[in-house]
Order: C-alpha cells, then sequence, then structure tokens
C-alpha cells in the first residue's frame, strides 16, 4: 500500500510538472488530475465520468477508433474536442484567458499506452508537447492529457498497444466496449464543492438591490434588501459582467451577472474488435476458394458451350 501511494503522489507530481514546464498554461485550465486525486476509478457505475462532477456544461466530442484491431498491434483513438476558438474565458485571476482542453480514455484491461519506440514519428510530431499518462498505477487502460493550448489541440490522440490473449489468460477474442471524455475550459466546481468564478451568481433573497459596491481585489458585493427589512449581501467575483444594478428587485437565486461559461465537458462510449489472425486468414481463405470456384465454374460453362456448338456444327 505504500509503494502504491508512493506511486500515486509520484505521478501526480510529474504530471504537474510537465503541465507546467513542458508547455506553458494560462490561467483558464482543465484539469484531469483533479479527477485522479479524487475518484480512484473515473467511470461510476451509472457510466458517468468523474470529470463531470466538476465541468457541468455539457458540449459534444466526436471518437475515432479502428473497429477491430489485432493483437500487439499500435492503433490510434482519437478524442476531438471542437469549439469556437475565438471565444475566451474567466481565469481564476478574474482576467480573460484562451481555454484549454484535457480528455480521458478507458480502454478495456489489458490496452496499454505505447511506449515511445512503438509511436510512429507521424504521431509524435502532431503529439509534440502533449503529455498522456496512465490514471494510475493500478488503472494503465485508462488515460489521461492535459490541460493543454485548446487552439492547437482539439484533436487528441492516444496511440494504444492492443493485448495479446496468447501472452494473457485474461485477455479474450471479444468485442469490447470503451470510453471517452473531453472538456474545454475550466470547471463550475471545484472537488472541494466550492464555486468556481465560472457561474452565475444569484440572489441571496427575494429583495430589491440597495447597494453594488466593489472591493480592492474587484469583487463586486451586492447588497439585498427584502420586505420585512432584512439585508443580505451576494460576493460575485471579479472579472464578471453584472446585469443587476441599483434598484433592481430580484428574486431569490435570480442571476446577478451573464453566464462566463464558454466551455464544457462530453463523453462519448464506442466498441473496438480484438480480431483473432487465424479467423482473417481463415476468411481469406474461404473468400480465395469462392473466387477459384466462380472462374472454374466460367470456365466449364465456356467449355461446355463449345461442345455443345461442336455438336450442332457435326
Amino acid at each position: 500500500m505504500a509503494t502504491n501511494k508512493f506511486f500515486k503522489s509520484l505521478l501526480f507530481a510529474s504530471t504537474i510538472a510537465v503541465n507546467v514546464f513542458g508547455s506553458y498554461v494560462p490561467d483558464s485550465v482543465a484539469y484531469p488530475v483533479f479527477a485522479q486525486q479524487n475518484y480512484s476509478n473515473p467511470r461510476a457505475a451509472n457510466g458517468k465520468l468523474a470529470c463531470a462532477n466538476c465541468h457541468l456544461n455539457q458540449k459534444a466530442i466526436e471518437i475515432e477508433a479502428p473497429q477491430a484491431v489485432l493483437p500487439n498491434s499500435v492503433f490510434e483513438v482519437e478524442v476531438k474536442v471542437p469549439y469556437d476558438t475565438t471565444k475566451q474565458q474567466i481565469g481564476a485571476n478574474g482576467k480573460k484567458a484562451d481555454l484549454n482542453v484535457g480528455g480521458i480514455l478507458i480502454l478495456p484491461k489489458g490496452f496499454k499506452l505505447a511506449s515511445k519506440n512503438q509511436i510512429s514519428p507521424e504521431i509524435k510530431a502532431k503529439n509534440k508537447g502533449v503529455f498522456i499518462s496512465p490514471y494510475s498505477t493500478e488503472l494503465d487502460n485508462m488515460f489521461v492529457v492535459g490541460p493543454i493550448a485548446g487552439k492547437t489541440h482539439q484533436e487528441l490522440i492516444f496511440p494504444v498497444v492492443a493485448p495479446d490473449p496468447e501472452k494473457d489468460s485474461d485477455v479474450k477474442y471479444l468485442t469490447y466496449p470503451f470510453y471517452a471524455g473531453g472538456n474545454r475550459g475550466r470547471g463550475q466546481v471545484y472537488p472541494t464543492g466550492e464555486k468556481s468564478n465560472v457561474n452565475v451568481f444569484g440572489a441571496t433573497q427575494t429583495g430589491q438591490i440597495t447597494d453594488i459596491s466593489t472591493s480592492e481585489k474587484g469583487d463586486s458585493t451586492i447588497e439585498i434588501i427584502n420586505s420585512n427589512g432584512v439585508k443580505t449581501s451576494q460576493v460575485v467575483p471579479k472579472g464578471l459582467v453584472l446585469t443587476a444594478k441599483v434598484g433592481d428587485i430580484v428574486q431569490t437565486e435570480q442571476g446577478l451577472n451573464i453566464d462566463p461559461n464558454a466551455g464544457g465537458f462530453g463523453q462519448e462510449e464506442s466498441e473496438i474488435v480484438l480480431q483473432n489472425p487465424i479467423r482473417i486468414i481463415g476468411y481469406l481463405a474461404f473468400c480465395l476458394c469462392a473466387l477459384l470456384t466462380q472462374i472454374l465454374l466460367v470456365l466449364k460453362k465456356k467449355q461446355f458451350e463449345k461442345v455443345q456448338a461442336a455438336e450442332l456444327n457435326f
């Protein structure tokens, strides 16, 4: 157990180090590492991926992968995370920042991330500056990537090596489901349960706004008084655009600012077949036999026609 904790800490530290020093990430980020820290398994029993617990807005993603693969073969799973690159989002410091992306891929047991010497130069070029890591030391069939610059990485490529049932008795030649998730931008909830500044902040009670003040840090404090004379206040973080003004009558939980969220999380699932090479050889042999049979039938027919023509001439 101590060894596992050490490796988890090492994996966490290396992920942060590579993301911080390997490629600069502005304030508007998507951290798959939060899921690694808080969920031993990123996929819940109902199929929901852990990332969706913090990234509440839904956005579509696409998966591209081969329908079937051979044992020990290296293939690519591509997760597309499209979004409007002209849009920006509020960073943690309240300033505008470009969106970043992150992704997660959950494959069947036995499938692993391809090693450097197994990856083609073409994929190495596409994944330059991208760090993909196993979700944990125990779950090496699950991979995470990010945060990375969204403008240049809307297509996340995972190089994967297929298992060999001849070497691993737990793996069979079957059709397997796999799952992928992709996110752009920051989440609305931190793992601690606190709201981030990528939210619409609502009125604390029904009443009239009597005062709006701004602190030295840039946060806005909105005071609301109800019909009984009770005053409450709501703090709206720096950088958010207020829609409320002094004198407005508001209802409980009515939004006080424009929704700043420009990102969102999406997940999809697909299937992949671990194909037995013997089946392919058998199929090719069957096709060859069928082709030869057809050719022989045609030749026989031509021969029969020639015999008939000769008999008629005689």
